[in-house]
């Protein structure tokens, strides 16, 4: 009921897209039918958020962050820390799955785009934001 169109049309005419097989009927074949479209956006796992959660948490207490942002496409999750909250991010911390391979998946990305640290290892890459926490004290 629900899978069906709403058409509005004259009676007794009938549209060329109406069904014309009733419910019982079995014709359809199910491996026939279009796939549902899935969510594949780029997300961080558990892991991975908690090593960030604790990077920011630390800068936090440090007086330097004030506010984070998540983002998830197709292509990258981003995890942007702000000073302020009507400001630009001051780092993103990106993760790019097709990077695997080649430069590694993991980068730290300043405001203007400079890219700090790229690496294989989420805790490695981090290390640059905690540097900034030992200049700041």
């Amino acid at each position: 009921m629900t899978d069906e169109p709403i058409v509005f049309g004259r009676a007794g005419v009938e549209p060329p897209f109406a069904r014309t097989a009733s419910r019982g009927d079995k014709s359809e074949n199910p491996q026939t039918r279009a796939p549902e479209p899935r969510d594949i956006r780029v997300r961080f796992d558990r892991i991975e958020l908690n090593r960030i959660l604790a990077t920011y948490g630390r800068m936090v207490m440090a007086g330097e962050w004030r506010d984070y942002a998540m983002d998830f496409r197709e292509d990258v999750a981003v995890f942007s820390v702000y000073r302020r909250t009507s400001e630009m991010p001051l780092y993103s911390i990106e993760k790019r799955p097709k990077l695997k391979d080649r430069q590694g998946q993991y980068a730290v990305v300043a405001a203007g785009g400079q890219i700090l640290k790229r690496g294989h290892d989420l805790s490695t890459v981090l290390r640059v934001l905690d540097r900034k926490l030992l200049k700041a004290v």
